[in-house]
């Protein structure tokens, strides 16, 4: 197997294809391995260049690969499907990725460590306990409406609707529907103390960070947001632009241009949906907090609001903080702080 320099690894649960070539580009290998085949068949294999499709578990792999001696690079899916020549199988996706992983303008994905993916855990488990709140939430009140009992909205609302429960004299609502409603009451305080437990833990990982703490002095970014940025992007040197970086974030117009004429549209909503909408609350937060001030700290902010709707001002300044976090090594955050208004202001204008 020296003469293998490429290999495209199409991963699953079990069963995994594997599609070699050599330095002229001609097939030598197309095998199909267990999982527990996989580590020790790239043993035996001389280190050469490995493709692999990002998506689950592929991290791991790249990590174990490395640590054997090859290069692995992890390439988007949807930048392997256009190589994919006939049907969809397994043995035609790693020909594909052995072919897409060649090519010179390739997009790759960096490798993330064992401490990224936990940070992106954390968040994820947390993203997952909120909507669940939600729902339960949502689920009190849908069903004690049914009984004609109804509250207002936010927290006290809710928390009007279980003192109702938790009254055995009050009629209105019935054994029976007590019952299961103080059932999802006890979830909706669990799911409340677990969502307190990892921002907590959200909070101690941001202050062991130097980078995500030198992070937080951006207008609208916090713990949440710090932390997720640098678990996503572990290097953004790695994007060309600040553009580049809040394309591949989901933060740039939708086209449909065609003979010179440029046709732009909403947001793509393409890339990290979970780092977009935290981006988005940030700035909203920032743009709420101005208004009441009175503009008087960002009157670039106030210019642009007044021309545009606020949706529209909040994604111009979620982009400009992709752009800074873009443009300055993380050695200079706080030589920059100070300048970071002005700068602000430059950024947006040039959109």
């Amino acid at each position: 197997m020296n003469d293998i320099t490429t290999i495209g690894l199409d991963t699953a649960k079990s069963v995994f294809q594997v599609h070699g070539v050599d330095a002229d580009g001609e097939v030598v290998l197309r095998r199909q391995l267990k999982r527990r085949q996989v580590l020790a068949f790239f043993a035996k294999v001389s280190p050469c260049l490995v493709g692999i499709e990002a998506c689950g578990a592929s991290h791991y792999w790249s990590r174990e690969l490395t640590k054997i001696g090859h290069t692995v690079r992890l390439i988007p899916p949807r930048y392997v499907k256009p190589y994919v020549k006939t049907q969809k199988n397994d043995a035609t996706d790693a020909e594909a990725i052995c072919e897409a992983v060649t090519r010179p303008n390739m997009r790759f994905v960096p490798t993330k460590t064992t401490e990224q993916q936990s940070i992106l855990m954390l968040h994820r488990t947390r993203h997952l306990l909120v909507r669940q709140r939600t729902a339960i939430i949502n689920a009190i009140r849908s069903h004690l409406a049914e009984f004609g009992i109804v509250a207002g909205v936010g927290r006290n609302g809710v928390e009007a609707l279980l003192k109702i429960l938790a009254d055995e004299q009050d009629g209105r609502v019935p054994d029976v529907a007590r019952d299961c409603l103080m059932a999802l009451g006890v979830q909706l305080e669990m799911l409340k103390r677990q969502i307190l437990e990892l921002d907590a833990m959200i909070l101690a990982t941001h202050r062991r960070n130097e980078l995500s703490r030198r992070l937080e002095a951006i207008p609208g970014v916090g713990p949440c947001i710090a932390t997720a940025l640098i678990a996503s992007i572990p290097d953004p040197k790695a994007f060309r632009s600040g553009r580049q970086m809040a394309a591949w974030i989901g933060l740039v117009p939708k086209q449909n241009s065609s003979g010179g004429k440029d046709r732009l549209g909403g947001i793509t909503k393409a890339g990290d949906r979970y780092l977009r909408s935290m981006l988005m609350l940030g700035a909203l937060s920032v743009i709420k907090r101005a208004k009441q001030l009175g503009y008087t700290r960002r009157p670039w902010l106030a210019q642009l609001i007044a021309r545009r709707p606020v949706k529209v001002a909040a994604i111009a300044l979620a982009v400009t903080s992709r752009k800074v976090v873009w443009l300055f090594p993380e050695q200079l955050w706080f030589d920059f702080v100070p300048f970071f208004h002005r700068l602000q202001g430059r950024l947006t204008a040039q959109g």
